[in-house]
């Protein structure tokens, strides 16, 4: 039997760059040696493509900083995209998590693990996940959208609506309508990148000029005081959920460092909650993820208020990380699918998008 031609990619231009190195290492460690004829893609901070030519029965688990030695320089990307069947794309973030490498594929008629163009651009940018989610009902945490170009500040209401505004008056605006403290975070970025927390004016104007080294688009989120909690969903029409993983964050809130570097940071699989509150979560996570046009795989992370124990959607991710200590990977292998069949299962489901 004819091994399947898979192509692997991985790093790409976004700031999780050094997240996608780990997992899409991890995700050629695990592949099926004997059921793939693997082709491990990088792509470079300045958006070269190489082939990794390390023996793939050597391939191991990058860590986080390490870059792939072994190169060939790619001069032609779309004939080698060509000369595959399927096509894992394992990029986080920008030019890769948010339908530009979807588009390029569909364009080259070859299918790929994953959400579409639609999905996930939507689940890329914020702002407009909070739309769709809105629309469909999913209960989610205030908000305020704005956009800061250089030192002026555009506020952009529930219609749409734009104004020019001084801090003071945006400053009235989130306490208002969000309190404090509040959430600071760019529309299109991930693995809590660029991401403050604010308690007062001073610190949400810094929030602000951090947020914008990374987005000119802004969100500015209501404080939840809840835990944090994790569903994975796998599926096209038909689709399924895991069972919730909690995140006990090792400072004030899941941050890349916190993710990343800070061994205090724990999961708990499954979360200690409660069984109807547990199938609440599992039934919207399903739902929210029909309504952005989720094909393939995604995590959908919540918070639940503490003392209510009232549900709140925070975000959808069309590409979850892969590492070792990835939820998305850990939540199944609890539900009983090993790292392995995973990639299989998500493989296979990407021919019938």
């Amino acid at each position: 039997m004819d091994k399947i031609k898979l192509a692997v990619i991985f790093g790409g231009m976004s700031t999780e760059h050094d997240v996608s190195i780990v997992s899409g290492s991890s995700v050629i460690k695990n592949l099926n040696k004997e059921k793939y004829e693997i082709k491990p893609i990088y792509i470079n901070k300045n958006g070269e493509w190489f082939l990794y030519t390390k023996n793939i029965e050597q391939i191991e688990i990058l860590q986080i900083g390490e870059e792939p030695i072994e190169l060939q320089e790619i001069k032609n990307p779309i004939e080698i995209l060509k000369s595959v069947d399927v096509v894992f794309p394992v990029l986080h973030g920008l030019y890769g998590e948010d339908g530009t490498i979807q588009g390029l594929l569909e364009l080259l008629k070859i299918p790929y693990v994953g959400c579409k163009v639609l999905g996930s651009a939507l689940c890329m940018d914020k702002v407009y996940t909070k739309i769709i989610l809105d629309k469909a009902g999913i209960n989610q945490a205030k908000y305020v959208y704005i956009r800061k170009n250089k030192d002026k500040i555009t506020y952009i209401d529930e219609q749409f609506n734009e104004k020019e505004l001084q801090f003071d008056e945006l400053c009235d605006i989130i306490i208002k309508k969000c309190g404090l403290p509040v959430f600071v975070k760019p529309s299109n970025s991930g693995s809590s990148v660029g991401i403050s927390k604010a308690k007062n004016a001073e610190e949400l104007k810094k929030a602000i000029e951090y947020a914008s080294k990374f987005d000119s688009k802004i969100l500015i989120e209501e404080n939840i005081n809840g835990r944090e909690l994790e569903c994975a969903v796998i599926g096209n029409d038909v689709v399924e959920a895991s069972c919730i993983g909690e995140i006990l964050p090792a400072e004030d809130f899941y941050s890349f460092d916190a993710k990343y570097n800070n061994s205090e940071s724990k999961v708990i699989i499954p979360a200690e909650i409660n069984p109807q509150i547990s199938e609440e979560i599992r039934t919207i996570a399903c739902k929210a993820f029909k309504s952005v046009d989720g094909k393939g795989l995604s995590r959908v992370d919540f918070f639940l208020e503490k003392g209510t124990n009232k549900i709140y959607i925070n975000e959808i991710n069309t590409m979850p990380g892969f590492t070792t200590i990835s939820m998305y990977p850990q939540l199944w292998e609890k539900c009983g699918k090993s790292y392995s069949k995973l990639l299989e299962e998500l493989i296979k489901i990407s021919y019938n998008k």
